[in-house]
Parts: structure tokens; sequence; C-alpha cells
């Protein structure tokens, strides 16, 4: 299975003394010998924490952020990393455009939608999205709260 670790996910992993559970299942995701999960880090998740990352570790001053922002750096070496793409980029803003045509959009007209590239990025992986919020992003692809992959694993 190719799980994409969603923003709020990988905040939570990248941050593991406040989220114990996660990070004893992710690590033992990452050091289980027959690889039958694999985490992916996609592009546009990394793009958004470490925008929020960067601005509380620069403007706020907090040390947890720094740390969180080292943990990000690290995670970039050790999981295979998706970047962006064209031809997801394009898949993205039909995926937009068909959400907003069905009157279900995911974030304002005008704005930047992460849930959208992410979907477009599971897409091109295979893969399901570990994620705090399924209702979104089960519109268009398959999508795990992390807590039950936390209690299932």
């Amino acid at each position: 299975m190719r799980l994409l670790l969603d923003t709020g996910v990988l905040g939570m992993v990248c941050h593991p003394k406040k989220h114990e559970p996660l990070a004893r299942w992710f690590k033992n995701t990452l050091e289980d010998p027959e690889g039958r999960v694999q985490i992916l880090l996609p592009a546009i998740s990394d793009y958004e924490l470490r925008r929020k990352l960067l601005h509380l570790s620069i403007y706020k001053k907090r040390s947890e952020a720094q740390e969180s922002l080292a943990r990000l750096d690290d995670l970039v070496e050790v999981l295979e990393f998706l970047p962006l793409d064209t031809e997801t980029m394009w898949r993205a803003a039909g995926i937009w455009a068909d959400a907003r045509g069905q009157g279900q959009g995911t974030s304002a007209e005008n704005t930047l939608d992460g849930d959208v590239i992410l979907a477009a990025q599971a897409e091109a992986a295979r893969g399901v999205v570990v994620t705090t919020n399924t209702k979104h992003l089960s519109r268009f692809v398959p999508a795990h709260h992390w807590e039950d992959l936390v209690a299932g694993g």
C-alpha cells in the first residue's frame, strides 16, 4: 500500500512528542522488513507545512518550529518525495473544476486548493491519503484518517 501524508499528518509526524501513537506507527511502518507499506511525501504537503514552519521559526522565533523543520528536512531524505509536475497540476485543475461545477468546492474560488493538488498526486501515485480530514479528500481519492491506520496496524 502506498500512503501519502496530508499536511496535518505530516506536521504531527514532524512534532512526534505531542503525537506518540502516530510517531510509533510511523517508525514501525518505516522499519517493517517486509515493506508492505510505503510512505510518500507529496510536494504539496511539504510546501504547506514548510511555509508555516518557516514563518513560525523566523517571525515568531519558535524553537519547536525549527526542530520540526529539521525533522521535515530529514523526511525529505528518507521518504519518496513526490514532486509536482504538469500532468498532476492539470489533473488537479480538472478535479477542482468538477468539484466546483457540482457545488462542492473545498476552498475559496480564488485560492490555491491544496486538497485537489494532493488528490491529483494520490491518483498519479495510485495511493491512499492519510489525513485528519477525510471529508474533503475521500470525495476524490481513497483517504484514511490516521487514527484508523494506527488502530489497525
